[in-house]
């Protein structure tokens, strides 16, 4: 990995564990750059997501690329199957404001074309480019232009020869396809690499992710591929991805799911925040109900949190619906409200504030949120968001 001094980077003999404040101790890895982003070592777990648009269609890529950076994404993956797609990608690298990592399979002239054509970073599957010659090439070409290539290996596309040799896409196959592609680039002097080898069986993904780590530093890119559907695919990516980061392993994520990107992004970052990896944002928590519920907590709920939408502030907001549990629950939270008997207690911080109709909860709520995050906002030195 060239650095901006063009020096490689020297990596101590006995790292420290990075710390995360009140979060997983994260694995040492070095550190590489996608552009201005940096990725590995102390640097944040950064949440990727890819286009699902024709590559080629540039304008109509951006405004997808602009809608995933609005939802939180740090990198955006495009895919370019054709040379119409290479050919769009300098205007877009050039107007896209973050990182854009062109997705290449079976074709090296279009890596080359990418590289050239500015894009932070390089994606290449072992199992589709298969001239080792070209490889190194591309690691030649990348170090000269100060760009990253990730070594994607999936479970699915294994090149023949590993599968041979390992009888199937083990963890043990896929970490030695991805290894192999390594110490091509390492060959010709090109560090600045990042490492996944995905699976669609989350158990599968996490023994194959634990192996790779424990025999390299690179920083890796955790995934399960093709994870499926909204609900189905968010909890398989949450188990694999989840239980990874939090034995600290992982440097940058991607939620794959047949859905919109942004969902890709929204189920990122909730997984980021729920292990302290990232400053949560707000998060709404209510109780699943009971017996002892007084009001309808689901719909209570569902409606708070359509009432709290663009409310953007680290807020944790808690819908309580019985007296047993209630009370302490909302305390714990930044604002809560306790419900039954027709009514609700609204806690703020732990002191009750105020008591209220049962239909005038949702209304309380936002209220006072909005207040908080104003005071949030204030503290910080930060103005208030536009509202379009």
């Amino acid at each position: 990995m060239a650095t901006a001094s063009g020096q490689l980077p020297v990596l101590p003999t006995e790292p420290a564990v990075v710390p995360v404040e009140d979060g997983p101790q994260r694995r040492p890895t070095r550190k590489i750059r996608l552009g201005p982003l940096e990725v590995g070592g102390d640097a944040p777990i950064s949440v990727q997501t890819m286009t699902v648009t024709p590559t080629h269609e540039a304008d109509l890529t951006l405004q997808a690329i602009a809608a995933a950076q609005a939802a939180g994404a740090d990198v955006v993956r495009v895919a370019v199957p054709r040379k119409e797609d290479a050919d769009a990608l300098a205007y877009i690298a050039e107007h896209a404001r973050i990182p854009v990592i062109a997705d290449i399979h079976f074709q090296w002239k279009y890596a080359v074309m990418a590289i050239e054509a500015g894009c932070a970073g390089v994606r290449i599957n072992p199992g589709n480019i298969k001239k080792h010659d070209k490889v190194a090439l591309l690691g030649q070409m990348a170090d000269e232009a100060g760009v990253a290539i990730r070594i994607g290996v999936n479970g699915g596309s294994l090149e023949q020869a590993i599968l041979d040799e390992f009888g199937g896409p083990t963890p043990e196959a896929m970490v030695e396809s991805a290894l192999r592609e390594v110490r091509l680039l390492e060959d010709v002097g090109f560090h600045d690499t990042k490492i996944s080898v995905k699976h669609s069986d989350p158990w599968t993904m996490i023994r194959t992710y634990r192996l790779l780590s424990e025999r390299t530093d690179y920083p890796l890119h955790l995934g399960v591929t093709e994870a499926g559907p909204l609900k189905s695919g968010s909890i398989k990516s949450s188990v694999g991805i989840g239980t990874l980061l939090a034995e600290g392993i992982g440097d940058t994520i991607r939620v794959s799911l047949s859905a919109d990107p942004v969902e890709e992004v929204k189920a990122g970052i909730a997984i980021l925040e729920s292990l302290h990896l990232r400053e949560r944002g707000l998060d709404v928590v209510s109780c699943p109900s009971c017996g002892r519920a007084q009001v309808d907590v689901w719909t209570l709920a569902e409606d708070v949190q359509k009432g709290l939408e663009g409310i953007e502030a680290p807020l944790r907001v808690a819908v309580m619906g019985c007296v047993v549990n209630g009370p302490g629950e909302a305390r714990e939270a930044d604002l809560g409200v306790a419900a039954g008997n027709g009514k609700g207690d609204i806690i703020k911080k732990g002191e009750k504030i105020a008591t209220v109709r049962e239909e005038d909860i949702v209304e309380a709520l936002v209220h006072f949120a909005s207040e908080m995050a104003e005071e949030i906002r204030a503290e910080r030195g930060e103005g208030s968001p536009v509202v379009a």
